[in-house]
This record gives structure tokens, C-alpha cells and sequence, in this order.
């Protein structure tokens, strides 16, 4: 029974941590709106937001190995907590410029992803002592994910649209000093480690993580790159990122500001997504292991991509994007489960950390340049335009793994164990 309760404070921790993250994409390009900003000013603050992640992802997985995953998910929301409450002190105080507002932006996103990988890190091992299998395990680990954004996303901008973008960060840094000081009270390292044969199926290369940091940090991406499934996955979900960022830190914000009446029509469709996302997560989670990997993939992926896509790129209005929103979330609560069943099949156990961050960095690289292009490209051509230019790249991207090659190492193989990060940001 214990060992159950660490198992459940682990995905509890992951859900008010996530839900800070989710409110923040809702209130930040608000604050840039309500400051006289353009659509390409929104853009510049994504990229902001999401440069740290990437660089957080590449350098920060060996520092977790060395500091610990329970201390790593504490420094990381407690970092959120302070940097985000910044930016309204300041604002009411002595002034926010542009330039200082992009800093804290950035200084809050730097800590995200190693904290995320010090949660991921957890999973096996507390899953082992629950006797919980581990696909059910990763299952509602992402579905803790999307509940998130279902809570995150309509609460904050109910909070933006009644109290202002500024207030609404405060609260966002309450729910980070929340999710620390839970993280520091409730979460426990396994008292053993799991099993691992999933490290059987691709030698660990040399590197402990007592062996220097640049060594261990090359060993890590040395394996990434040496494998050819990653290879192909990191491209697309890099591409496919990129899109997404585009999509939920650029358009979605100005469509609503614009076309949908604001910032509570963005967090309905973000926690409409959000919450088809859980149920996908948690249906699909049952019936994994009857499918096939690569064509559900597939399928999922295109549909994760299209229905919310093309409603705005014709201008339709919010219930349509409620319905396509909900379509999408559907599709897209399968993309993460089948990723992650694929990848705790092929990462060995002493490399988790690292190889996830830069997994998560490789991934995630595109992140920052699809905020700040989706925002430059509307300027240029309209926001209906530029969600048509995303939607049919979307589709025509998504489709390739159905080219076979080393996109067929995405099947099903025996004895799986392990976790790991690289997963489409929906």
C-alpha cells in the first residue's frame, strides 16, 4: 500500500507542476497583448519561453544523475515559483521592460525539462514497487499530462479574462510553490532499482555518472544519435514540435484575442484538447499492447494534427473548435503511450536521465522557432492563412513513417523496461 502511495505522489507532483506549465502558455501572451504587443512580439516571448527548455533538456539530464531526480523536481518548480512571481512584482513596482519581462520569461522555462526528467526518472522504479506494470504505469503517468492541461488551461483564462494577465501569473506561481513544497514533502527515491532488460537490447555505452560530466554527456549522445529508430523520430516529432509551438503559442492566442473573444475561448479550446487527451490517454492505455505500433502511430498522429488545424485555418468559430479540439485530443492521447513503450524497450537504466533530456532536447529544438516564426508568419499572411500552411505540412510529415525502414523498429518487442522523454509536446 505504500509503495502505491509514492507511486500516487509522484503523478500528483506532475500534475500541479504541469498545470503551472500549462497556465503559463495561457497568461504569458497575454501580458505581451495587454503591453501593446503584435502577434510578432507574442512570438518573440514563445521563443523566450521555450529556448530554456530545449538548452535545460540538452545539459541538464547529467545533473540530475548527479543531484537526484526528488531534489531536481523541487529546484525546478521552485524556480518557476520565483521568476514568474517577478514579473508582476516588478510590473506594479518598478517597472517591467520588454527586455526584462523576456529574461524571467526564460529563466523560468530553464529548469523545466530536467525537473520533468527527474519525475520521469522515478516512474520505473516506484512502479516496480507498486507491482504496477510499467505501460500502465507510463499510461497514466501521461495521462497526469493532459489532466493537467484540462486543468490548467480553462482555469487560466477564466483567471486572465476576470482578474488580468498579471494577477493570474501570481497564482501561477503559487501553484509552482505548491507543487515544490509537495514534491519536497511527498516524493521518496526508490528503494531499489527495477529490472532492466530493455538495457539487453542496446549496450549502455561507456560513461557512469561519476565519470566527468562533458563524458558522460557525450556518452548519452552518443547513443542517441548511434540509433537508428531515434534518428527518425526525433526529425519528426522536431518537425511536428515545431508546428505545435507555432500553433499553441502564436496562432491560438491571436485567434482568440481576435476572432473568438479572448483569453476564456483559448482556455476552453486548450482544455477541451486537454481533456479528450487524458480520456485518449487512459483508453488507449488499455488496449495498447493489442495494436499495432506504427499504424496506430500514424493515424493518431495525422488526427492529433488536422481537425484542430483546419478549423481556424477557415475561420470557423469556438464551437468548432470545441469539436475539432476534442477530435484531436482523442488521437493525440495515444502518441506519448506508444513513444513511450517504444523507447523504455531501447534506453538502458543507468543512462536514463541524460539520454532522456537530450532526447527531450532533439525533440523539442524546433520549439522555439515555431513560436516566434507562427507569430511572424501571421503578421505577414494572416492567422487563418498560417494555420492552413501548418495544417497541410502537419499531415504530409506525419505520414512518413508509413515509408517503412527503421520505422519498422517501432514494433513490439519482448521483455520492455525502462522510461524516457522524447514525446510530441501535445
Amino acid at each position: 500500500m505504500k509503495a502505491r502511495w509514492r507511486l500516487r505522489a509522484l503523478l500528483a507532483v506532475q500534475v500541479v507542476s504541469r498545470t503551472g506549465n500549462v497556465a503559463t502558455t495561457i497568461a504569458v501572451p497575454f501580458v505581451v497583448l495587454a503591453r501593446g504587443g503584435s502577434a510578432s512580439d507574442v512570438g518573440v516571448a514563445a521563443f523566450a519561453a521555450t529556448v530554456p527548455i530545449v538548452l535545460g533538456g540538452a545539459f541538464g539530464g547529467v545533473l540530475v544523475e548527479r543531484f537526484g531526480s526528488v531534489r531536481s523536481s523541487v529546484v525546478s518548480d521552485l524556480a518557476s515559483a520565483v521568476t514568474l512571481l517577478a514579473i508582476p512584482v516588478l510590473a506594479w513596482t518598478v517597472g517591467l521592460p520588454s527586455w526584462a519581462l523576456l529574461v524571467l520569461v526564460f529563466l523560468g522555462g530553464l529548469f523545466d525539462t530536467p525537473g520533468e526528467s527527474g519525475r520521469r526518472v522515478l516512474l520505473p522504479g516506484l512502479a516496480d514497487e507498486a507491482a504496477v506494470p510499467l505501460e500502465r504505469a507510463v499510461g497514466h503517468f501521461e495521462a497526469s499530462v493532459r489532466f493537467s492541461v484540462l486543468l490548467g488551461a480553462p482555469a487560466a483564462g477564466l483567471l486572465v479574462g476576470v482578474v488580468g494577465a498579471l494577477p493570474a501569473l501570481v497564482v501561477t506561481a503559487c501553484v509552482f510553490g505548491t507543487a515544490a513544497l509537495l514534491g519536497a514533502v511527498v516524493l521518496r527515491e526508490p528503494l531499489r532499482a527495477p529490472a532492466d532488460p530493455g538495457a539487453q537490447a542496446a549496450p549502455a555505452p561507456s560513461g557512469t555518472p561519476t565519470s566527468g560530466y562533458w563524458r558522460d554527456l557525450g556518452a548519452g549522445l552518443r547513443f542517441c544519435v548511434h540509433d537508428p529508430l531515434f534518428r527518425l523520430v526525433i526529425a519528426l516529432v522536431l518537425v511536428t514540435n515545431l508546428l505545435d509551438a507555432a500553433r499553441s503559442s502564436a496562432l491560438l492566442p491571436l485567434y482568440a484575442d481576435r476572432v473568438l473573444g479572448g483569453a476564456q475561448s483559448l482556455g476552453l479550446v486548450s482544455g477541451t484538447f486537454g481533456g479528450a487527451a487524458f480520456i485518449g490517454s487512459l483508453v488507449f492505455s488499455s488496449v495498447a499492447h493489442r495494436v499495432p505500433r506504427r499504424t496506430t502511430f500514424v493515424v493518431c498522429f495525422v488526427l492529433a494534427g488536422g481537425p484542430s488545424l483546419v478549423a481556424p485555418a477557415f475561420g470557423l468559430g469556438l464551437p468548432w473548435l470545441l469539436a475539432a479540439s476534442a477530435v484531436s485530443g482523442l488521437a493525440a492521447g495515444a502518441l506519448n503511450p506508444i513513444l513511450g513503450a517504444v523507447e523504455l524497450e531501447r534506453i538502458p537504466a543507468p543512462m536514463r536521465a541524460r539520454v532522456f533530456g537530450l532526447l527531450s532536447a532533439g525533440s523539442w529544438a524546433g520549439i522555439p522557432l515555431g513560436g516566434l516564426s507562427g507569430g511572424v508568419v501571421a503578421d505577414a499572411i494572416g492567422v487563418s492563412a498560417t494555420f492552413g500552411v501548418v495544417a497541410v505540412v502537419y499531415t504530409v510529415v506525419t505520414l512518413t513513417p508509413l515509408l517503412g525502414g527503421s520505422w519498422r523498429l517501432m514494433e513490439r518487442r519482448p521483455a520492455p523496461h525502462g522510461f524516457a522523454g522524447l514525446l510530441p509536446s501535445r
